[in-house]
This record gives structure tokens, C-alpha cells and sequence, in this order.
């Protein structure tokens, strides 16, 4: 069985995710679209940016095209129907605007080449998947064209699909550990229903960063942000601090200057992983201190994708590659997407 028949019956909407440019994240999501094929499911395309151009418009450097077979559900705005190489047959258009135009929702009525865009915001994104489902797609495949933290937010699909690879690093093994690194913040506890998370989504103020006592109190610091804000953490954060509501990002900035005992005992909290910008070494020497972080909504991973090559002209054996990501994340699905999959 393929990989996305497996997802198929856990998810409805799939976000595949790039861990850095080239990581094979358009490589990946044409092998599902060639798994859809072969195993006769029906999928739906999109993007929450625009994607399946021949070159990258950020970095001028060729790129995969993205090739929709017949029968597959596409969004496309307006500018580009006519840059087409597939036969398109439009089924609606929607609401839906964009800088290249209204969204369209089209079947593949002749495969081709195809350049996919989707809306900005996570509430039109969830609208549109669900139209897209209405119009037959059995699974929505999103490719994430903005970056690879804010497409992975939770709100924006059921599961990721994490694309990784060569890219990341000549070292195997630090490909491997900063895989594990992003999977593990993607796995981080969610905060468990109770007065804390009540008072975080309920408050007018959850733009500020907010303190939670043991005993129960609450109250608001007057900071937007833990940026630069570190010294001023370390002398608020006493013993009764049980734990921090940080609205913004979570960096080692927010927490350079507290000492490591308060660690232990005041918890962290943020509204999702895509907030986290420490990277595997700092963030498993805050783990050892006792650093604790809960999210508010947890990012699901479905799967990982692996490629064994790097533009930069070196690659690594894909079958010990495979095998070590499989030794480090044994209850992931991996595939390898340019050497024949699982």
C-alpha cells in the first residue's frame, strides 16, 4: 500500500512542508500525485501561495513543474488558466481573490503542467479545501509556498508532510538530528484543557504576554513580545509562577537572561510549534536545564519524505539514509521520493 492510500483515511487536507529551499518539497508532492494515480485516488491540488512555475521567482533557479493528471481537482487563479499546459475544465469560480486573480476551481480534464495559487488566510484556505472536497477530491494535498513555518501552523490543514534531505547539511547525521529537531517541536504536549488555556483563548489581551500562578492568578505583563524582554522575565518569574503565555515567537532572546532554576518549575507556553525559533543544539541544552514548552494547538506530522540529493552537487546513500531516519523516527512513515519510496 502507497503512502497516501495510508493517509488518506486519517486526514482530509495535507500540508507538505520544505524544511529549505530544495528539500524536494515540489518533488514530493509530484510522487503522491503519481501514488494518486496508480491507487485511483482523487486529489485535490492547491497552494497557499503559487506554485508549478518552471522558474523560482525568489531565487532564479529552475524548479520542478507540478504535472496534474486527469480527473484531479486544481485551484488556479485567473492570470494563470491560460498558462495552462493541462486541459482545464473550470467548475466554479470562487471568492476567493488573489494578486493574480479570483480563484478558480478546475478538473483536469487533460493532464498537463499546471501552475496552482490558493488565498493567504487560513479561514479562506479551510473554505476552499472544503469546496474542493464537495467538488470530489478525496484528500487535498496543500503545497506550502510560503515557508516552511507558516504553512505548517495547525489551522492551516489536518497533518504536514515534512519534506527533508541532503540540503539541510554534507553531514548525514546533522540532517537526521535537525529532522528529529523539527519533528520533536511538532510533537510538543498540548496544553491541557483547565483554567490556564480557558483564560489564554478568552482574554482581550492574548496579544500580551500573560503570567499563571499556581494558585490561579493571572495577570498581563505590559509586552507585546518576550523579545528583548528576557532581563524583565528573570525578575517577574518567581516561585509562585507556574507558568508564561509567550503570543510571539519563542526564541532564545525570550529566555537568554532567566536563570535555569525557574526552568523547573514555570512552564512555557505558545500558540503553536511554528513559533519556535531555536535551533537542535541551544533548545536540547534548555531541555537538560529543565526548559518545559506546551502548545496550545499541536502540529500533526503525517509523514516525512526524503531526498538523498543536493543541488550543491554531493548526495548520500538513500538506503542508509532511509535507514537512519527510520531509527530515529520509528513511528513515521518515510519514504524516499526520488529512489522508489518505502
Amino acid at each position: 500500500m502507497g503512502l497516501l492510500r495510508r493517509l488518506t483515511g486519517k486526514y482530509r487536507t495535507l500540508s507538505i512542508v520544505g524544511m529549505a529551499k530544495n528539500a524536494g518539497k515540489t518533488t514530493a508532492l509530484n510522487y503522491l500525485i503519481e501514488e494518486a494515480m496508480d491507487e485511483g485516488i482523487r486529489i485535490g491540488l492547491t497552494s497557499t501561495g503559487r506554485d508549478g512555475e518552471t522558474l523560482d521567482l525568489v531565487t532564479f533557479t529552475e524548479k520542478p513543474r507540478i504535472f496534474a493528471e486527469t480527473d484531479t481537482i486544481v485551484t488556479v487563479p485567473v492570470k494563470l488558466f491560460e498558462l495552462a499546459d493541462a486541459g482545464l475544465e473550470i467548475l466554479r469560480m470562487t471568492e476567493y481573490g488573489t494578486p493574480l486573480g479570483q480563484i478558480l476551481i478546475c478538473r483536469v480534464a487533460e493532464s498537463g503542467y499546471v501552475q496552482i495559487a490558493g488565498p493567504l488566510n487560513v479561514r479562506d484556505h479551510k473554505r476552499l479545501c472544503a469546496e474542493m472536497m464537495s467538488l470530489g477530491a478525496e484528500i487535498v494535498l496543500i503545497d506550502g509556498a510560503i515557508d516552511r513555518k507558516s504553512i505548517a501552523a495547525p489551522g492551516i490543514s489536518d497533518g504536514v508532510i515534512i519534506a527533508t534531505g541532503a540540503v539541510i547539511s554534507r553531514s548525514m547525521k546533522k540532517v537526521v538530528e535537525e529532522t528529529l529537531h523539527i519533528v520533536g517541536l511538532y510533537s510538543l504536549p498540548e496544553l491541557p484543557d483547565g483554567d490556564t488555556r480557558r483564560r489564554i483563548l478568552e482574554s482581550r489581551e492574548s496579544d500580551q504576554i500573560m503570567l499563571f500562578s499556581a494558585d490561579g492568578g493571572a495577570r498581563t505583563l505590559d509586552l507585546k513580545t518576550g523579545l528583548a524582554a528576557s532581563r524583565y522575565l528573570d525578575e517577574v518569574i518567581d516561585g509562585d509562577i507556574a507558568s508564561i503565555y509567550i503570543p510571539g515567537a519563542l526564541t532564545l532572546s525570550v529566555v537568554a537572561d532567566i536563570h535555569p532554576a525557574k526552568f523547573k518549575h514555570a512552564r512555557f507556553i505558545v500558540k503553536d510549534a511554528t513559533r519556535i525559533f531555536i535551533e537542535s543544539a541551544p533548545w536540547q541544552h534548555l531541555l537538560k536545564k529543565g526548559f518545559q514548552v506546551s502548545v496550545l494547538e499541536a502540529v500533526k506530522v503525517a509523514a516525512l519524505t526524503v531526498n538523498p540529493y543536493s543541488p550543491s552537487g554531493y548526495s548520500f546513500d538513500h538506503e542508509v539514509l532511509l535507514e537512519e531516519m527510520r531509527r530515529a523516527m520509528p513511528d513515521i512513515p518515510i519514504v524516499d521520493v526520488k529512489l522508489g519510496g518505502d
